[in-house]
């Protein structure tokens, strides 16, 4: 199965300073050994992640590298890997369609891996997550690791499975492989 994570509140603590430096990049605990568990059980993780930090000259595309090579080469030291980044530089106020919550990136995602992402489980800590999760058409889980959840939820919101954080996930994908525990929220 294909599972596709956003960065920020999900592998990694946010920040609403925007993560601008490798060094800003920290690792939220248990989310680099969780995705080494999906590596170990035959799981496919890719990130779709919204990075307009660099659409507004926060921080270069080459600092954006850096950060990511900081967390795969992390990701590595517990045994785990990214099969894909797939990150949206733009402003939003560029009306891109790659930008979530549009579902561009999963779009672009799905062609690329040749799978049906209907079949993807999108793992994200804000509604611009489900949004786009739900617009592709995959399956949607929220984690509380990241923006606040808002109380009460949106409509949309109601019926997407919500975590504490990542590992907990992952044991519930490992659990149950016919994903029967998470429902689709359309």
């Amino acid at each position: 199965m294909l599972i596709i994570l956003d960065r920020d509140g999900v592998i990694n603590h946010d920040s609403t300073d925007y993560i601008k430096s490798p060094k800003e990049w920290m690792a939220i605990p248990g989310s680099l050994e969780a995705i080494a568990a999906l590596n170990k059980a035959g799981h496919q993780v890719v990130v779709a992640t919204n990075q307009s930090g660099v659409g507004r000259g926060y921080f270069s595309l080459d600092t954006l590298d850096a950060i990511h090579q900081k967390m795969e080469k992390e990701l590595a030291a517990v045994g785990g890997e990214l099969a894909g980044i797939y990150s949206c530089l733009h402003h939003p106020d560029e009306g891109c369609e790659c930008r979530k919550p549009k579902p561009g990136l999963l779009k672009q995602i799905e062609k690329d891996f040749g799978v049906d992402i209907t079949q993807a489980l999108v793992v994200g800590d804000s509604l611009r997550d489900i949004e786009a999760a739900q617009a592709a058409g995959c399956i949607a889980v929220l984690v509380e690791t990241g923006k606040p959840i808002p109380s009460p939820l949106p409509l949309k919101m109601q019926k997407v499975p919500i975590f504490s954080n990542l590992a907990q996930v992952v044991e519930g994908v490992l659990g149950d492989a016919s994903l029967g525990n998470f429902s689709r929220s359309h």
